[in-house]
């Protein structure tokens, strides 16, 4: 089934633009720099948002301006409006138990990222592709919210970005609805990628 709806989460305002919880932002930025295309404000949406034209439909792209712990909010108008199933729905943002470097794709599953968390309630279902770009974990439960609101290190930054670039790889294949496709090329790490990070060890 095709993606209609790509979500990126996020924080609004330039305090939190650098912050790692503003991965699923910097995701779809990248995104929309690659096809050339800007985001714009949707009052009745709560967020940015753009149409893309692929593979013979349109997906909606979608910045929720709501702060993260109510982005489903965002969700949930778009989705209604156009009719766009969970199912159809891909969610990309931070995962704290993932490494920095490190990037996942599932559907389903509770979590228990705020945003997605709130995303399900708004829904009603878990049935959304996820995204997970890893931003790694400060070690202590007690330190995760001052953690994901702070900038990363210039080696986990530089990391990050790498794992955006080679997810955004797969957008041919998440825009053909060829989910499993995708899923198996971005888990599918390169031999020679694998080589070169044996002999660095």
């Amino acid at each position: 089934m095709p993606i209609k709806l790509i979500v990126g989460l996020g924080n609004p305002g330039s305090e939190y633009a650098k912050t790692r919880h503003n991965a699923g932002f910097w995701w779809l930025d990248e995104l929309c720099a690659n096809e050339r295309i800007s985001l714009k404000p949707e009052k009745k949406f709560h967020g940015n948002a753009a149409r893309l034209s692929a593979a013979g439909q349109e997906i909606w792209l979608l910045q929720p301006m709501t702060f993260m712990n109510v982005s489903g909010r965002a969700v949930q108008a778009l989705a209604t409006f156009y009719k766009i199933a969970p199912s159809e729905i891909l969610v990309v943002y931070d995962e704290l138990d993932l490494l920095p470097g490190t990037v996942k794709m599932k559907q389903g599953g509770s979590g228990s990222h705020n945003g997605i968390r709130d995303i399900v309630a708004q829904l009603g279902s878990q049935d959304f592709w996820r995204l997970r770009i890893g931003i790694g974990h400060p070690g202590d439960r007690n330190a995760v919210i001052g953690y994901v609101l702070q900038a990363p290190r210039a080696e986990e930054r530089e990391a990050i970005e790498e794992s955006i670039s080679r997810s955004l790889q797969i957008y041919p294949q998440i825009a053909n609805g060829d989910l499993q496709a995708a899923m198996l090329k971005l888990h599918t790490r390169p031999k020679a990628d694998a080589d070169s990070k044996e002999e660095k060890k």
